[in-house]
Order: structure tokens, then C-alpha cells, then sequence
């Protein structure tokens, strides 16, 4: 191990202070820094007790934000949040975040902005679906354009 425990834990105060974090981004940075599975068991334990890791808090946040910033639809919202190995029932209460009419405004802006940009139904389709939106959904709003 190259740190001591309390140098470690002072680097992932930094480290979660700085954005929202999940247990598995502390644990490969841990990893990283060379701790051990015992070192990592503590210091996960102590960032959690201190407030500084909060996979709740964490799950809520990167829902908003790729909703909001990237306008990332549900699917890949959600997709994101397997990979960091969020806990189902987390996953649901992240995804309530989203507000379901900020969604499908969200949506129509996206449709009528790529239908300009590209043209073609099936092109436009088909960068929605990348972003993470339901097919129905996107049928859906098509109709209504």
C-alpha cells in the first residue's frame, strides 16, 4: 500500500467533494491509489458515515444531470447507472427524478430540432433511440408534430 488510511481517506474526501460519486468509482479509485480490500472496507465505511459517499444522492444527481445537460433519455440514463453498479431499487428512485412532462418537452424539442438538422424520419429515429428515448415514445411524438 502506498498511502496511510488517514491519507486516503483525505483524498477521497477531495475526490467525492468535488462531484457525487458512487461506491464503485471510490472503490476503483481505492484500487488505484493501492489499498488493500480491508483499507477499502474502511474507508468506504468512513466516507459513508461522514456524508461524503451517497449512492442515493449520487443516483439522483447523475439522473438530473445527463436529463438536463446531455438530454440523455430514461434507457440510457438507466443504462448508466447499471454500469456503475446502482442498486435497483436506487435506480427507481433516480428515475423518478425525471419529470415526465419536462420529458416529452424534452423529447418534441429534440424531434423538431433533428428533423430540421436531418430531415429523414428513420435518421432522426434513429439518433433518439441513441440518446436513450423509448420507440413508443418517439412514434408517439411524431404524431403530433
Amino acid at each position: 500500500m502506498y498511502l496511510s488510511k488517514e491519507n486516503l481517506i483525505l483524498k477521497l474526501r477531495h475526490y467525492c467533494a468535488y462531484q457525487d460519486r458512487c461506491q464503485s468509482e471510490v472503490e476503483q479509485k481505492l484500487r488505484k491509489l493501492g489499498a488493500d480490500e480491508e483499507m477499502e472496507g474502511e474507508v468506504i465505511l468512513h466516507l459513508l458515515q461522514e456524508g461524503f459517499l451517497n449512492e442515493e444522492r449520487f443516483a439522483k444527481s447523475y439522473a438530473r444531470g445527463k436529463f438536463r445537460h446531455l438530454q440523455w433519455g430514461r434507457i440510457k440514463i438507466r443504462a448508466g447507472l447499471q454500469a456503475k453498479k446502482v442498486s435497483e431499487p436506487l435506480l427507481k428512485i433516480a428515475m423518478m427524478e425525471i419529470d415526465e412532462n419536462e420529458y416529452r418537452q424534452t423529447l418534441h424539442q429534440l424531434l423538431e430540432r433533428d428533423m430540421e438538422h436531418y430531415g429523414d424520419k428513420s435518421k432522426v429515429i434513429q439518433h433518439l433511440l441513441a440518446k436513450g428515448f423509448e420507440y413508443e415514445l418517439i412514434l408517439e411524438s411524431m404524431k403530433t408534430m
